[in-house]
Parts: structure tokens; C-alpha cells; sequence
């Protein structure tokens, strides 16, 4: 159904509103103007005031005499008497005084003038106007003052343009994309089969994964134009603009066919439509015109869209059926093979020294993504710098990894004997539960330097692979080596500190976890008490269960992670002799490797 507007006024009616204005005010305003400012008197006043020579200055005209006095701002006009000395009279007083030029004008042609002129000037500049305004928007959009024409940023061909070489750790999302570029370049190929290529591909994961990157890479692989725009860009404040967008959007798509759209967080203009029919949503409407748009492609247009979005749950039903965005493209976490080659391909840019070991770098780089890595070599870079080098080596790498775990070091943070002493026994309770339980990660470094994060230290453990699955054992001896440190405070000190509130936080977060989505515990069973929202965006929680299972779920949470506390502890109680002096080590050195810390531990077994 095509849009109705309401038919447009010519521009002669607002030229004559403009006309009729400026007529009223020449025959209303003005004489009202300056009847306020003229004080009418009589000749007689005048000619007074000469003799007392308290004129200052005289304007006769053709029907009237206007002057002023010296000591007051106001003037004041009278009548044309028959005066012929009044010339001499003027000139003995010391008044200035001289005499209107008659002007020979018809006094009609002199009113027509002072109003045509202006709406003369008026027009000109109004049609000037519109003539640039509708050369540069393009005829039927000047109007709206470009709010209606689509801003997308054109990115053509280049030989300086990404590839998929430049995109390591997303193999899988490649493979996908690649059939893409292969149909761009031949398109026959798929034509003959009768095969059509997705008319859009979305790509959903975490932030910093790389899904700009890959849409700028597909365009890069297949030499074709390549339009890129934010969602958010789509949202005017006039009802109408994110539609008229939508459609500008894709008229230039068309023209420039073959070519690519990528439409970066889709998620601004493409969330579910709640149902609420009153009032006009711009969003609403601008997500209308993307799905009309998207079903007018005819089945070769050459014009292939592709849009990321790290929050596919909130997307509208419409916008993610076959028909519309027909792939989603998984671009998620690289694993360790993944983050290896993403480190390698950063570190080309950047001047190194030695042999570096980027695979143990990958290892104590769990979990981060392709921007998080890219940002560890940027701080292995500025760390060199800093240090004096013109090379970075493995140490950098190494700090780099804490800096963006953890912070850079504080080093004016000067910590009392017994808080340090402290904070080295709560992290040698981490780093020795750890140890002394199977299944566990080992232990990769134990440091008491506090860093901006607020971390007065920190146990880093590094596995040698990736895990994918977690075995209930496995959990609850995380659990455990959570509660540690506290473990430790209460053996050694018989007191408890602050120290332990993100160990709390992480230990409750995993001991819920394990009862409300694992189904680990033997009184519900594989029974789903708890939903993630937003898993690419933190994965908030939020229980599905009456208020009676809520009560029953918080205490045994509680008492799962009591259980593994009392298990820390005791640990700790049988281990008493290496903790003291793991933790007399740490105190005196403030950081200890891995290797250093299985040495001492290792110490006394070898012994007996």
C-alpha cells in the first residue's frame, strides 16, 4: 500500500503571507514607530528655544521641521511657517541645521518601492536556496534538509583493503562468508543450479569478535562497493526520517549493484514490536521500511546485506525469518588455536626481539577476544617503550595480559606489614588449594602487587587447553579454591578481612549456576530454575521458579559453598607447614612464578 501525503502548497502562497507582512508592517508599524519617538510642538516652542540657543540640531523637510534639544534625547517636530530669517537666526544660535533634498519621486512609487524591494531581495535568496539545497539532496529530499537521505559511509574497491588474511580465529565464520564472495564473483555458478544466494547474513556474538571486520573482509574478497551504517544512524526525531532513510539506503544499494549493506547493531531499529499500536514509534516504523525493503529484492540484484548484532535474542521475528536474514553467522570466542594466530597476526605490526611464545600467551589469554588480544600487543608495545626498548619481548607480553586482567601496577599504594603479610597468605590459600586438588588448572603466577583494579594481588591459573565441558568435581573444586584465601585468613590470623568479597561473588555465582542451570543437584534434578538474558552481553540471570524453590535454591547454595569452604580449610590445616612458607616466599618477593611456586611445594615430598 503506497504511502498518501497531503498535497503541497505552491510557493506563491508563502511568498504572499511573506508579502502581506511586510505590507502591513510599512502601513501599521512604522508610522506607529515613529509617532512614538516624535513629540509634536507648536512654532512658537521652536522659535523660544533658538533664542535661548538650546537647539542642537535641525532637519527641515518639505512639510515639517525636526530638531533637538541640547540637554534632552527626545525630538520633537512642528509645523512649516513663512520664516526668512529663521536661516540667520539658526546659523547665530549655533545649531547645525541643513535641508531635506526634495525628492522628486511620486510619493505612490517611492511606498511601491519600499516594499517590492525587500520581497524582491526576498525571492532571489529563497530560490537560490532551494536550487543548492535540491543539488545537493538530490530534488525531493532538499526540503527535509537532508534529515531523510541516508548518510551511509561508501567504501569502495581498494588494494589496501582488508582480506580474510587479516582476520585470524573465526575459521568457521569465514568458511560461511566465503560462499558469499564466491557468489559475487560468479553469480551464473549458482543461477544454473537455481540456487539464490541469502538475501541477509547476520552475525551474532560477544563485542570485539571481529563482525565488522569480517563484513569490510567479505567486501574486500569480492571487490565490490561496500555501504556501512549504525542502526542508531536510521532513528530521527521527526517521525518519517528512519523510514525515508531506510529507503534512500537501499535505492543507492541498488544502483551500485553488485555491492554490500552492512548494517552494524541492528538490534537499534530491529527489536521485537511489543504490540502497541498508539502513536507513531519511529523506531517501529523505520524496522517497517527495512522489512518491505528487504522482501522487494528480486532474486538478483546483486545487493547481499549484512548486519551484526551482539543481542540476536531481542531481534523481531520478521527480521531473522528465511526470506530476510536467511544465515546467521556464529563469531564467537576464538579458542586457543584462534587466539594464537590472532596474537601473530597483530604482533606484524610491531617490532620484536627473541623468540616469543605466543602459544603461552594464548594459554594465559583464556576467554579474550580478538579486540582484547589486539589490545595486549598494543601494551606490549607501549610497555617496551616505557622500559627504553625499540623491541618487545616475552616479558612484555606477559605484563601486558595482567594489565588488562588486572590493571596496571600501583605503585605508590604502600601497604602496612600486617596487610601485606595478609594479602600474602590469602594468596597462597588460593594457589595451594589449588594445587592439592585434582582437576584442577596449574598454578601459572602468585603476586601481592596491587594493581588499579583494586586487587591488592592475585593467583592467575592457566590450563593447558580449552575446556568446553566442566564435570560437577571440577566445579566444586573451583568453589573451593575461591574460598582459600578466606581459608587461609582464618587458619593463619583467626580473623577475616575485605579481602575475600570477589572470591564470594565468584564462588556464590558458580555454586547457583550449578543448581539452577546444571541440574547438579540431587533434589531438582535436570529441572531449568534459572534464564540467561543477553548471553553475549554478561548473561544476566533471572530465576523461573516459585518464591518456596527460591528459598530452597538460596540455601543450598549456601550450603554447597560452606561445604567447600570447610574443604578449603581443612587443606589448609593438613598443609600448614608449605603454606607458611610459600607465603614467607611471597611476602619477600611479592611475585612468584609457577615453576618457582611447584619447586617449594614439591620440596618436602622429595624429602620423604
Amino acid at each position: 500500500m503506497k504511502e498518501v501525503k497531503p498535497p503541497k502548497r505552491p510557493l506563491a502562497y508563502y511568498y504572499g503571507i511573506v508579502l502581506l507582512i511586510i505590507i502591513l508592517f510599512n502601513i501599521i508599524g512604522t508610522p506607529l514607530m515613529m509617532r512614538e519617538q516624535v513629540t509634536e510642538v507648536r512654532y512658537s516652542t521652536f522659535m523660544k528655544a533658538i533664542e535661548n540657543q538650546k537647539i542642537d540640531e535641525v532637519q527641515i523637510e518639505d512639510n515639517r521641521i525636526v530638531f533637538t534639544e541640547k540637554d534632552k534625547n527626545k525630538v520633537y517636530e512642528t509645523g512649516i511657517v513663512e520664516d526668512p530669517d529663521l536661516t540667520q537666526r539658526l546659523y547665530d544660535s549655533g545649531a547645525r541645521f541643513s535641508k531635506e533634498i526634495e525628492n522628486t519621486m511620486s510619493p505612490l512609487l517611492s511606498g511601491l518601492l519600499s516594499i517590492l524591494l525587500p520581497l524582491v531581495i526576498f525571492i532571489a535568496l529563497g530560490q537560490y536556496m532551494s536550487r543548492k539545497l535540491t543539488q545537493q539532496m538530490g530534488g525531493k529530499n532538499a526540503l527535509s534538509f537532508g534529515m531523510g537521505k541516508s548518510n551511509a559511509k561508501l567504501y569502495v574497491q581498494s588494494t589496501k583493503g582488508i582480506r580474510f588474511s587479516d582476520v585470524a580465529g573465526e575459521d568457521e565464520a569465514k568458511e560461511n562468508l566465503a560462499e558469499i564472495v564466491d557468489y559475487l564473483h560468479d553469480p551464473d555458478k549458482y543461477t544454473e543450479v537455481g540456487a539464490t544466494m541469502p538475501r541477509g547474513v547476520l552475525l551474532v556474538g560477544p563485542p570485539g569478535t571481529g563482525k565488522t571486520m569480517l563484513a569490510k573482509a567479505v567486501a574486500g574478497e569480492s571487490g565490490v562497493p561496500f555501504f556501512s551504517i549504525s542502526g542508531s544512524e536510521f532513528v530521527e526525531m521527526f517521525v518519517g526520517m528512519g523510514a525515508s532513510k531506510v529507503r534512500d539506503l537501499f535505492k543507492q544499494a541498488k544502483e551500485k549493484a553488485p555491492c554490500i549493506v552492512f548494517i552494524d547493531e541492528i538490534d537499534a531499529i530491529g527489536k521485537k514490536r511489543n504490540g502497541n499500536i498508539s502513536g507513531n514509534d519511529e523506531r517501529e516504523q523505520t524496522l517497517n521500511q527495512l522489512l518491505t525493503e528487504m522482501d522487494g529484492f528480486d532474486d538478483n540484484t546483486g545487493v547481499i546485506i549484512l548486519a551484526a548484532t551482539n543481542q540476536p535474542d531481542s531481534l523481531d521475528p520478521a527480521l531473522t525469518r528465511p526470506g530476510r536474514f536467511d544465515r546467521r553467522v556464529p563469531v564467537e570466542l576464538p579458542d586457543l588455536a584462534g587466539r594464537e594466530a590472532i596474537l601473530k597476526v597483530h604482533a606484524k605490526k610491531i617490532k620484536m626481539e627473541g623468540k616469543i611464545d605466543f602459544h603461552a600467551i594464548a594459554r594465559m589469554a583464556s576467554g579474550a577476544s580478538g579486540a582484547e588480544l589486539a589490545n595486549i600487543i598494543n601494551e606490549a608495545a607501549l610497555r617496551a617503550v616505557r622500559n627504553g626498548r625499540n623491541a618487545v619481548i616475552q616479558e612484555d607480553l606477559e605484563e601486558s595480559i595482567e594489565v588488562v586482567i588486572a590493571g596496571y601496577q600501583k605503585k605508590n599504594t604502600v601497604l602496612s606489614e600486617h596487610e601485606k603479610q595478609v594479602v600474602a597468605y590469602h594468596e597462597t590459600g588460593h594457589a595451594l588449594v589449588a594445587a592439592m586438588q585434582s582437576h584442577s588448572a596449574p598454578v601459572q603466577k602468585i603476586t601481592i602487587i596491587p594493581r588499579t583494579s583494586g586487587a591488592l594481588g592475585y593467583t592467575m591459573q592457566v590450563d593447558q587447553g580449552d575446556k568446553y565441558l566442566l564435570s560437577k568435581e571440577e566445579i566444586e573444586n573451583k568453589i573451593a579454591t575461591f574460598t582459600g584465601g578466606r581459608a587461609a585468613e582464618e587458619v593463619v590470623f583467626g580473623e577475616i578481612t575485605t579481602g575475600a568479597a570477589n572470591d564470594i561473588e565468584q564462588a556464590t555465582k558458580l555454586a547457583r549456576a550449578m543448581i539452577t542451570r546444571y541440574g547438579m543437584s540431587d533434589q531438582f534434578d535436570m529441572v531449568a530454575l534459572e534464564t540467561v538474558n543477553n548471553q553475549y552481553l554478561g548473561g544476566d540471570t533471572s530465576l523461573v521458579c516459585s518464591a518456596d524453590t527460591q528459598k530452597e535454591i538460596d540455601r543450598r547454595v549456601v550450603e554447597l559453598v560452606k561445604q567447600q569452604h570447610e574443604k578449603a580449610r581443612k587443606i589448609l590445616e593438613e598443609n600448614r607447614e608449605k603454606l607458611d612458607q610459600l607465603a614467607k616466599v611471597l611476602y619477600e618477593n611479592e611475585t612468584i612464578t609457577g615453576d618457582e611456586f611447584m619447586e617449594i611445594l614439591d620440596e618436602g615430598s622429595d624429602g620423604e
